[in-house]
C-alpha cells in the first residue's frame, strides 16, 4: 500500500474542525485562542484535523456550509457536518461542542517522573 494511499486512510478517519473566522474580528480573534486553550488543556492537538477558513478570502465555503456569521465552528465526520456552534462566548462552550471527540485528562498518558539522583 502507499504512502498516499495510508495517509488518506488516517486523514479519512480524522474529524475535521472547521474554524470559520474574520481576521479584522475581535470575536473571531478571541475564539480562536478559547479552541487553541480547550485542545491543550486536555492534549488533543492531534485529535482534528484543523482547517482556519478566512471568510473574506474563501466566500465560496461559507456559503456552502452555510456560515452565516463569524466565528462559528463546524466538526466534519465522515464527510458530514456532525457538530455546530456560532459566536462562541467561551471556552465553555467550544468544549461542549467538542466533547464528544475530546479525550478526558485521565486518557492523556503522562511520562513516568524518573527517580531523583542521589
Amino acid at each position: 500500500m502507499s504512502t498516499a494511499a495510508v495517509t488518506a486512510g488516517i486523514e479519512q478517519e480524522t474529524p475535521r474542525l472547521l474554524f470559520f473566522h474574520d481576521n479584522r474580528s475581535g470575536p473571531s480573534r478571541r475564539a480562536d485562542g478559547f479552541l487553541a486553550q480547550v485542545l491543550q488543556r486536555r492534549g488533543n492537538h492531534q485529535t482534528f484535523l484543523i482547517h482556519r477558513v478566512e471568510v473574506g478570502q474563501r466566500p465560496e465555503l461559507a456559503q456552502r456550509f452555510k456560515v452565516t456569521a463569524t466565528p462559528t465552528l463546524l466538526v466534519v465526520e465522515n464527510k458530514k457536518v456532525q457538530a455546530r456552534l456560532q459566536s462562541p462566548t467561551g471556552c465553555k462552550d467550544i468544549e461542549q461542542l467538542l466533547r464528544p471527540w475530546l479525550r478526558s485528562r485521565s486518557d492523556v498518558q503522562h511520562r513516568p517522573t524518573p527517580p531523583a539522583s542521589p
